[in-house]
């Protein structure tokens, strides 16, 4: 059984970074590395990235630093927002240290809630913070070797938030943020994020769905 599966592509390995919790291993949080040959896909092992249960997860790829960022909801470490870094070498993928970018419960950081900012060489994640009345909240990370730091997290939506979604258009070099707002009917609604240094501010939010719209789930048509 694995729950809370998320996917991206490293265009540098030419590879598949598949991450998900693993509820036949006490639910850690797993990544394995995929290659696709023509119509199909093979694997190596998997990989162990939380010895502790993990839930939601998010994967992107920075191509800058040529490294897999994983974000995810610690329930080992009190639900805390956390991320790792991850090098795949052929058809496997090692992990840098764990680096938590929120001290408090931290959740529906869904499949598509990490985002990297290719002209500020920033990965954006974005989650629903429990210990701030569910909040919709985005954060900065910056990759450096193995390790990923972070700046102060920010608030998008003062309302409850859940499954946000995150891209980076690269036209306009912005992050946009889909979600349903739990302080507007849970209307889809999406809101756009302009990173600097290691923080994060946005415009007026905007609704795409005068009605209650879950798991929405946002991309860049280049």
């Amino acid at each position: 059984s694995s729950f809370y599966t998320s996917a991206t592509f490293d265009s540098n390995a030419n590879k598949v970074v598949i991450a998900y919790r693993d509820n036949g291993n006490s639910s850690h949080g797993t990544a394995i590395v995929g290659t696709v040959s023509g119509t199909g896909i093979s694997f190596g092992s998997p990989t162990v990235f939380n010895s502790g249960s993990t839930e939601y997860t998010s994967a992107t790829f920075d191509s800058n630093s040529n490294k897999v960022v994983i974000a995810y909801s610690d329930q080992g470490n009190s639900e805390y927002g956390t991320a790792i870094v991850g090098t795949v070498s052929s058809t496997s993928i090692s992990f840098g240290s764990e680096a938590v970018f929120e001290s408090a419960s931290s959740k529906f950081i869904s499949a598509g809630s990490a985002t990297f900012d290719s002209s500020n060489n920033k990965v954006v994640i974005t989650y629903s913070d429990f210990d701030n009345s569910r909040y919709g909240t985005a954060v900065v990370g910056t990759v450096s070797s193995t390790s990923i730091s972070f700046g102060t997290p920010v608030v998008f939506e003062s309302a409850s938030v859940e499954y946000t979604s995150a891209t980076f258009d690269s036209s306009n070099n912005k992050v946009v943020i889909s979600y349903d707002d739990g302080g507007n009917s849970a209307y889809g609604t999406a809101i756009v994020g302009t990173v600097s240094g290691t923080g994060i501010s946005f415009g007026s939010a905007v609704v795409f769905e005068s009605a209650g719209s879950t798991y929405t789930s946002a991309t860049f048509d280049s």
